[in-house]
């Protein structure tokens, strides 16, 4: 019996949607070979906005997030989604930089609410919304990294439907968690039946290669975790020194000899050493003299890695002792005694490595519940856009600053690109700037990208957002002179010195506020606030793009696919090249376009076999030539094939676009 996986089905699943109207949601079904579907529309740059880091005040508190290199390689696009991923990952030079490159992913498409708000339209059906969303996700695998992420942001309308939708195009066993995020802290009186107090992030990862950033600890847990056993200066807690997926880090699978017992000791099955072999080394070499040796373990190593032996990584040395067993455990035992032991250690010299984590450099694992007090909610957002746009309340259900600060962090570094296609008010952009990732992001609806969206994007660059994750609030510490119990955290002795005050207050008959012991207590327990520290000092910039008109439309009813008045001049040259898959060569004299070793020449009217000859005639040793012209002289072809070899003439439209077969009546939805 055939094997088969599960899948989700709905009305037109098999078609495909184009927009009725340029700037809205709103869309018709058409055959996924209709040229109004199948055109690629590049991007037109525009604008260079930029803005300077600030410099450091003397007196001023900073992170070491303030001192991140501000990116400009950064994208604002106007369009719609679906045609900005298809320019994104076809469009030569564009798929050069994005496609197989972007970290992470985060999206808060329309919930399909059946509502419509003033900035936002989200009112699509069903199988419209599902058709959209998987075309876009098609799109947004092949943007991703191999150890990128996709945050899809949804309430509980759609979200059943998404799971099973994402499972399809990237697979069930790339699915990482289902986040809730509490949104409202307090219930709506005038909702029907429930009030919705969460939303929902679905997380699915592009390969089984994707790790999270660990988010920071709770402060609770530092002093009664983390201590330092040997000396070490900063406090730490013993932790695992391998880590999981074995069969795609072959190269970090390899036996390490104990320098007491002369035992080889491996990685358990599916794992692999934490650190790469250099640091192993290193490590080792503080404990005894080692070198890299040929051990013949392959088929060790293969049963660590769930593989058979003709599939293991071939050449992978092992860390042996470089002395005999007598001296290398006299020099262990020496090195342990000295205390504040390396990063590997082995408590108490026995068979098990383990890994120091220090209290600075230790984080949790991302859990799935983010609360809003940790996060923020939706009244925080909508403080943080009045603080930038004071007259207007223009998004009912905004994301704060400090939710995308979490996801860009467990999922991405520095450095690495953020994409966003529902720009909305632009906090995804916004969060990525302040946070030293590059980022792409687009906006549908001109009127939010012109109000909100490019305006608060102006403000982060330039360094005028002082809110939002501009800031990290002031840590509460105790008390210069004070040193708090073993086990008491500065809040919990805030919380002490609060009930304290309280009692002290409500005595009736008034003795304790002059009470030596009360005011011993007050005086052992003080703490106080740091200043606010600068994570963001401005800097870096974007570019603003739109999306070429189109050049193309179609006549469902002849089958023909005709020109628009755009397909003239420079637009026409970007589109046929885009749509064939050239990359534009401005800088050449004679050709528009090169592929390979083949050139492009766009001829804007008809052209004649002199002037194919002509153009022939510039093409450097192996190259070829496509001419893409709007009439071509008849029987040049032929003449083309004895006298050229390499060039061939295309008609424009008609080779571009071959629909055939029948599309089925269109259906406006």
């Amino acid at each position: 019996m055939a094997r088969t996986r599960l899948e989700l089905t709905w009305a037109n699943k098999d078609r495909a949607l184009i927009p009725t109207e340029h700037g809205r949601y709103g869309y018709t079904w058409v055959d996924p070979r209709d040229p109004r579907y199948c055109e690629v529309r590049p991007l037109v740059l525009g604008e260079q906005v930029t803005g300077q880091q600030a410099s450091k005040d003397d007196a001023g508190h900073y992170t070491e997030r303030a001192d991140l290199a501000p990116q400009s390689d950064n994208l604002l696009i106007h369009g719609e989604s679906g045609d900005v991923l298809e320019a994104l990952t076809l469009v030569p030079e564009l798929a050069e930089q994005y496609v197989g490159k972007v970290k992470c992913v985060y999206i808060d498409p329309p919930f399909n609410t059946a509502q419509t708000f003033a900035n936002y339209e989200d009112n699509l059906e069903h199988s419209i919304w599902l058709t959209m969303m998987r075309d876009r996700l098609l799109h947004l695998r092949t943007l991703l990294s191999n150890d990128g992420s996709i945050w899809v942001h949804l309430d509980d309308v759609e979200v059943h439907r998404m799971r099973v939708l994402m499972d399809e195009v990237f697979g069930a066993g790339n699915f990482v968690a289902e986040v809730v995020w509490q949104k409202a802290d307090s219930p709506r009186n005038d909702a029907a039946g429930f009030s919705k107090s969460h939303d929902v992030i679905l997380v699915y990862s592009r390969t089984d290669v994707w790790s999270p950033n660990r988010v920071a600890r709770l402060k609770s847990s530092n002093t009664s975790r983390y201590k330092s056993r040997d000396g070490d200066p900063v406090p730490w807690r013993d932790g695992d020194a391998t880590a999981p997926g074995a069969a795609t880090h072959q190269g970090m699978v390899y036996g390490i000899q104990h320098p007491v017992t002369g035992k080889m000791i491996y990685p358990t099955p599916g794992r692999h050493w934490g650190l790469s072999q250099e640091q192993m080394l290193a490590n080792m070499r503080q404990y005894a003299p080692y070198e890299l040796q040929d051990l013949g373990d392959d088929f060790e190593r293969a049963r660590i890695c769930g593989v058979r032996p003709d599939e293991v990584r071939r050449g992978v040395l092992g860390i042996a002792l470089a002395t005999d067993l007598k001296s290398a455990r006299s020099a262990a035992q020496a090195r342990y005694e000295h205390g504040n032991w390396p990063e590997i250690v082995m408590l108490g010299l026995k068979e098990k490595f383990q890994r120091k984590k220090h209290l600075a450099d230790d984080g949790r694992v991302p859990e799935t519940l983010w609360k809003g007090v940790d996060v923020g909610g939706n009244l925080r957002a909508k403080n943080q856009l009045k603080q930038l746009f004071p007259e207007v309340s223009p998004f009912a259900t905004p994301k704060p600053e400090e939710l995308l600060e979490r996801v860009i962090h467990i999922a991405t570094n520095p450095g690495d690109v953020v994409l966003d296609v529902f720009a909305g008010s632009g906090t995804t952009a916004a969060v990525a700037q302040k946070m030293g990732r590059r980022w792409v992001t687009c906006e549908l609806v001109e009127d939010t990208l012109v109000r909100f969206t490019r305006p608060r994007l102006e403000k982060v660059v330039r360094g005028e957002d002082p809110g939002g994750v501009t800031s990290v609030a002031g840590e509460r510490v105790a008390a210069d002179g004070v040193e708090l119990p073993e086990g008491v955290s500065a809040e919990d002795a805030q919380a002490f010195t609060s009930v304290l005050n309280k009692v002290v207050k409500a005595d009736p008959g008034g003795t304790l506020a002059t009470d030596p012991a009360v005011k011993r207590l007050k005086a052992l327990t003080k703490t106080v606030k740091t200043k606010p520290a600068v994570h963001w000092r401005g800097g870096g910039g974007f570019i603003t793009a739109t999306l070429a008109p189109p050049v193309f439309d179609y006549d469902p009813d002849l089958q023909l696919v005709t020109l628009t008045e755009h397909a003239t001049g420079p637009t026409l040259v970007r589109s046929v090249a885009a749509n064939l898959g050239f990359r534009l060569t401005p800088e050449h004299p004679h050709f528009h376009g090169v592929k390979n070793r083949m050139r492009l020449v766009v001829v804007e009217g008809t052209v004649t076999e002199a002037t194919a000859l002509d153009l022939a005639a510039h093409l450097a040793e192996g190259e070829g030539l496509t001419i893409a012209a709007l009439g071509r002289e008849e029987g040049m072809q032929e003449a083309l094939r004895r006298a050229a070899r390499g060039v061939r003439v295309l008609h424009v439209p008609d080779d571009l676009f071959r629909h055939g077969g029948t599309a089925a009546e269109e259906e406006t939805a």
